[in-house]
């Protein structure tokens, strides 16, 4: 969803040849596969085929194959002339890693990120990147100032918005041409979306069985569509609570959606429950009430000027924020500045200039 309007924007310049890889860390077709036929990109040059498993095997995965591909890139006498990397997942950290090393330099798209919590796999991933990064591209005012904090030079950070936001509006047209509501029974303004796969969030049942109370509860008000992620299915079923979920006439579950079909659902909705950090920007820029199911967020601005509240895992206050929707008292937000849907010629732009000034 990042990479598709970068690929279009660099498209544009003479001269470039992007090289695309896939690092395959999402293995299941909806969650992977299924976004380059729907986002219209071409198919990845290379695949480095890492698939899951823990934070240190996969990362060390990627360490080595990504090491490989630029090693035999040289080798032939095309080295890559920069790496460009995006978001803040395991396969971010790796290839930074490994190009680094080699001396190739790296743009990070979405730098500057921080939740300031540790204890997050993605904040160390962000934290690692954005320090062996020479060219780090902000889309909030937030990632500014945290990359000034940790004394980044003014010269390497570039504010350019959010590329997330630039798929949403090609593609929003698109999306709601789709039958998704009507094959599960929902019109338009009259359901909410939910979307809940964090450890914090499903991993203890003392945790997951009260969120999953409210959201039955909230359920018997309006209906509630839930794609719900393979770890949160295998952790329901562990802690026996499937009868729960089954008895809840107003709780659709749904297998992962591809992204045309999940944009048409949360574009529509009339409120979003999640633990994602992309959705949480996704509903700001549709204007849609946002409960956000974390004690944190790495992108304030959705809290500060856009529709996220966060709520934690904490029953009471989801419970509160729910009413306070249905009610009709939830705060109305805004959108931030530059998530115009132009942000990848922003960073294409960026990335050509300064590619070209390293040589």
């Amino acid at each position: 969803m990042k990479m598709a309007p970068l690929l279009r924007a660099l498209s544009a310049h003479d001269g470039v040849e992007p090289v695309l890889i896939h690092t395959g860390q999402h293995y299941d077709k909806n969650l992977s596969d299924v976004f380059f036929e729907e986002l219209e990109m071409p198919r990845p040059d290379i695949s480095l085929e890492v698939g899951s498993g823990k934070h240190g095997e996969q990362t060390a995965r990627v360490i080595e194959r990504f090491e490989q591909v630029l090693e035999e890139a040289a080798k032939a006498g095309q080295p890559f002339g920069r790496v460009v990397v995006v978001g803040d997942v395991n396969s971010t950290m790796a290839t930074t890693l490994a190009a680094v090393k080699l001396g190739v330099p790296i743009a990070h798209v979405e730098a500057g990120l921080r939740s300031f919590d540790r204890t997050m796999p993605e904040e160390i991933n962000r934290l690692v990147t954005d320090a062996l990064c020479d060219v780090l591209l902000v889309s909030e005012p937030s990632g500014i100032e945290n990359l000034r904090q940790e004394g980044r030079p003014e010269e390497q950070v570039y504010l350019v918005g959010n590329i997330m936001i630039d798929t949403l509006r090609s593609l929003l047209p698109k999306a709601c041409e789709h039958d998704t509501l009507a094959r599960h029974g929902l019109s338009a303004g009259e359901y909410g979306v939910i979307t809940m796969h964090r450890p914090s969030n499903v991993d203890q049942p003392e945790t997951l069985g009260p969120l999953l109370e409210v959201l039955v509860e909230a359920s018997a008000q309006v209906p509630m569509v839930f794609p719900i992620h393979p770890r949160t299915q295998a952790r329901i079923e562990q802690f026996g609570l499937q009868a729960k979920i089954d008895a809840a006439d107003g709780l659709i579950i749904a297998p992962p959606l591809g992204y045309l079909d999940f944009l048409c659902l949360t574009s529509q909705s009339r409120l979003i429950v999640t633990d994602s950090g992309g959705l949480q920007e996704e509903s700001t820029a549709l204007g849609i009430p946002c409960l956000t199911a974390r004690f944190n967020t790495e992108r304030p601005v959705t809290v500060s000027q856009g529709t996220s509240t966060l709520v934690g895992n904490d029953p009471a206050k989801l419970r509160a924020g729910l009413q306070a929707i249905l009610g009709g008292t939830y705060k109305q937000g805004t959108c931030p500045e530059l998530w115009d849907g132009h942000a990848a010629e922003r960073i294409a732009q960026v990335l050509v200039d300064s590619t070209a000034a390293t040589g």
